[in-house]
């Protein structure tokens, strides 16, 4: 007997997930092929009459739900196994990270919207986000975000307030709370967001805010946009569904037996998808990571926009200087030139690295030295910036800019060691932020 779970854009069946005995497979929907404007659900499963089956299709699902702690506690609060990847899309697919709702349509509507109107509303859900994320088995909610932090998507209504979508109701902004085993973490990300804006990478739009004890991070999805007085879904994917991993082996180095995907075959990835610029930003985002001292910057924290015409380069999102914490591995989740060390990266990794990713390792260079004048500079404002944000200061920006400035300057000073390297000494900066051609 066969399982059937249909799959929307907004009011439009895009196509149809069928659970046999050889796994779970995708089909599209006639209609949609059909359709002008339609697009695919991932690069790697174009649009076509010919049923995809569960190799392809089973990773790119299950990058959809939530890992570890978060993904057992959902599957106990709905009776289901963690393994049960289209069972658990059913119940809390209705509003996921890019423009699908599974196994219901998707309103565009704001008007079930659920504001927090009353005092320690917010502080309240923040503190059982651990116990039930997502709200799940909570009656019309239905919503996932991937990854092992807690977090709620949430809207922001016209009055400013923070909402809970129902009923298939689209969410706008991702709601990140302070997290107990790493101190500081709200403003420790805010500050690295700000920074990487500054340095005029494309990022996610953010602000900090407080409910009760608690404070949190607001990101304005960058897959969501408002026309008129509706929320239009943007599709999306990551870079371990582009490239058919599952969420398990999104590091390079793992124990899955799976091979992580590595920046090599990421640059791959967008010279056959995106525009060449975007290979200039992809450039930008690692060397920023690299200088933010993001340990964490694994494949599902790189995405690309879907659309009719093409695809292209989401913004910067999910970057925290794991320097500042003592807990905290100092080894990247993605090795350049073999080095998985930020602070041991000289000229000849970053060569090495741009000869593999097929870059201009000259002009790889002259950016990563721009970038890392330009962080220095950047810096101080960076932290005023998020200071200045409804959460206020904390300790920990001052401890995070230390640790940016400090690995700018150690990446300027052994680029320097390489003949004919960008010179160490500060400069004025004006244009350092500007991307160059490096394809």
């Amino acid at each position: 007997m066969t399982a059937s779970v249909r799959v929307f854009f907004e009011q439009r069946p895009v196509g149809t997930i069928d659970v046999s005995k050889d796994g779970p497979g995708f089909s599209y929907d006639p209609a949609w092929l059909g359709l002008r404007g339609a697009f695919p659900i991932s690069t790697a499963m174009p649009q076509k009459s010919e049923r995809i089956p569960s190799d392809i299709f089973l990773p790119w699902a299950a990058n959809l739900l939530p890992e570890n702690e978060q993904l057992r506690t959902v599957g106990q609060l709905l009776g289901m196994a963690a393994g049960d990847v289209i069972g658990l899309l059913s119940a809390i697919g209705g509003d996921t990270a890019g423009a699908l709702s599974i196994g219901q349509p998707g309103r565009t509507a704001s008007v079930h919207w659920r504001p927090m109107v009353k005092t320690g509303d917010l502080e309240n859900l923040i503190e059982e986000l651990p116990n039930k994320p997502f709200l799940a088995g909570e009656e019309g909610v239905s919503m996932s975000l991937a990854g092992v932090q807690a977090k709620l998507a949430v809207a922001v209504d016209d009055a400013g307030r923070i909402c809970i979508p129902m009923n298939g109701s689209p969410s706008t902004h991702i709601l990140k709370p302070d997290s107990r085993r790493l101190w500081g973490s709200v403003h420790n990300e805010a500050f690295c967001l700000t920074l990487a804006k500054r340095l005029r990478i494309p990022t996610s739009e953010i602000t900090t805010g407080e409910a009760g004890e608690r404070t949190f991070l607001l990101a304005k999805r960058y897959d969501r946009t408002k026309v008129e007085s509706r929320w239009r879904r943007l599709h999306q994917e990551d870079f371990c569904q582009a490239l058919g991993k599952p969420p398990s082996a999104k590091y390079e180095s793992n124990r899955t037996g799976i091979r992580g995907p590595g920046l090599k075959d990421m640059f791959e990835a967008a010279r056959q998808f995106l525009p060449p610029t975007d290979t200039v930003r992809l450039l930008d985002m690692v060397v920023v990571n690299v200088l933010a001292c993001n340990t964490d910057a694994h494949a599902k924290n790189y995405s690309i926009m879907i659309r009719s015409g093409g695809a292209s380069l989401a913004p910067m999102y999910d970057v925290m200087c794991g320097e500042v914490w003592e807990t905290v591995t100092k080894n990247s989740a993605q090795k350049i030139a073999g080095e998985s060390r930020g602070e041991r990266l000289t000229g000849q990794h970053w060569q090495r690295f741009a000869r593999e990713c097929g870059l201009n390792p000259k002009q790889v260079l002259e950016r990563v030295g721009a970038l890392a004048k330009a962080a220095i500079k950047e810096a101080p404002a960076s932290e005023t910036e998020v200071a200045e944000m409804p959460a206020g200061g904390h300790e920990i920006l001052i401890r995070t800019r230390e640790a940016v400035e400090r690995r700018a300057r150690t990446l300027l000073a052994q680029l320097a060691d390489l003949e004919g390297g960008p010179d160490a000494e500060p400069v004025d900066e004006g244009n350092a932020a500007q991307p160059a051609s490096a394809a």
